[in-house]
């Protein structure tokens, strides 16, 4: 038997709270699927973080210099421009198109700015 200590992520405790919680919902089970999907990401759960932080717009490039800084736990002084560079191509090109269709961020392409969305 493995013994988890109380600092460590208690993934069966997690699944029943929103196992309980999905249960007193009443969405087709095609949109919870895909709201979990969005989340199932680590970089997406970062972009959305950094998003609700600051709840505000940011360009593109600031908020791939946050989501870096928080996947690493380095200082942006720490950080290459490659390693910013790669999470901004990956945000633009796979995850923020992604979010924009399932309505949580805007992004003004003109101005490569990125807001929350008025939810």
């Amino acid at each position: 038997m493995t013994t988890t200590s109380h600092t460590e992520f208690d993934c069966a405790e997690f699944v029943r709270v929103a196992l309980e919680w999905l249960d007193t919902r009443e969405e087709p089970h095609q949109s919870i699927d895909g709201a979990l999907e969005l989340l199932a990401n680590t970089r997406r759960r970062l972009f959305l973080e950094v998003m609700c932080t600051y709840e505000q717009q940011l360009t593109l490039p600031d908020a791939a210099e946050e989501v870096a800084i928080r996947e690493t736990g380095r200082s942006m002084t720490d950080l290459s421009a490659e390693r910013v560079a790669n999470v901004y191509i990956s945000l633009y090109h796979d995850h923020l198109p992604r979010l924009v269709d399932a309505g949580l961020i805007e992004y003004d392409q003109e101005r490569d700015l990125v807001s929350p969305a008025q939810i």
